[in-house]
């Protein structure tokens, strides 16, 4: 088939990659370069950096509205568009532009996580297993039909890290496949349930301030969704501590929330959460014992 695809960050490379094995990648699109690292040096997404090195064109609109974008991209005559992670709502005759229209691999399942950070909120949220699904897009929010779905299950060391890597690999086997049924006339849309539906917010930065009076399983689904980005930390004599790894252990003593236990167990609403690896700021990672050895957090102390 003659594809567009359409995406920007890691999680998209995996799927277009697989596509570029098996079908014909006319055009790319992705969300323009952007300032990042300490010099704000312009970078080029992931995708658009792949996309190169294949020597495919790519198109990076700041938006598709205008009227010569739109025709822009119907010249294009391509046979389905692909997306995954773009960034930008299609107008109504994009989605229409091509034969079989644009198919979105989604990161949830649907309709749980409509919207930006499914794979952090699902994590975040206390979630047993997501998924990928493959859906014919509408102009709505991630509320098109349904074509194909694949699970994977969330466990109580899944990080978003973890998770963005196995469902990249998940959304390229799923687009695959549901390609080639889109050709057979094999694969039947299903209607999204109005029950059960729930929004996937863009996460704030200020998410990761650890709320010490929730319970400990809560506050380690928190920060397992929000690592590596914006991480979880928690602040002693104005100094930001980041909390790279924790688990949630059952707590004994009958203590006020935020007080510091034996073995560097953070008191919670219910249980504790055992403190594994930190970082201060402008310090490297270090186990618990290596950060008391550095760092004056004695027991008692109420955070």
């Amino acid at each position: 088939m003659k594809i567009v695809f359409m995406g920007t960050p890691d999680f998209a490379v995996a799927p277009l990659a697989a596509l570029c094995e098996k079908h014909e990648v006319i055009a790319v699109y992705t969300q323009p370069p952007r300032p990042s690292g300490r010099g704000h040096h312009e970078t080029k997404s992931p995708v658009h950096q792949f996309a190169e090195q294949k020597g495919i064109p790519v198109y990076c609109p700041v938006s598709l509205k205008p009227e010569e974008e739109k025709q822009k991209f119907a010249d294009l005559k391509a046979d389905v568009a692909v997306v995954a992670a773009y960034g930008l709502l299609l107008p109504k005759v994009c989605l229409n532009a091509f034969p079989f229209g644009c198919l979105n691999i989604h990161g949830s399942l649907l309709p749980r996580w409509r919207g930006a950070a499914p794979i952090q909120r699902s994590i975040m949220a206390g979630d047993k297993k997501t998924g990928v699904t493959l859906m014919q897009m509408d102009v709505g929010m991630d509320t098109g039909d349904m074509l194909m779905t694949k699970e994977i299950d969330i466990t109580a060391t899944t990080t978003s890290e973890s998770l963005y890597a196995d469902m990249s690999k998940l959304g390229a086997d799923l687009v695959i496949e549901g390609l080639d049924l889109l050709v057979q006339g094999k694969l039947r849309p299903i209607k999204q349930p109005e029950e059960g539906v729930t929004h996937a917010d863009k996460i704030k930065k200020e998410e990761g301030l650890i709320d010490w009076n929730q319970d400990a399983w809560q506050i380690d689904c928190i920060r397992r969704g929000l690592f590596p980005w914006p991480g979880s930390w928690f602040f002693y004599q104005n100094e930001r501590i980041a909390v790279l790894d924790a688990e949630p252990v059952e707590l004994s003593e009958n203590v006020p929330v935020g007080t510091v236990c034996e073995g560097l167990v953070i008191a919670c609403k219910t249980g504790g959460l055992r403190l594994k690896v930190l970082r201060r700021d402008g310090k490297k990672a270090v186990s618990a014992d290596d950060f008391l050895r550095g760092f004056s957090l004695p027991v008692g102390t109420i955070l």
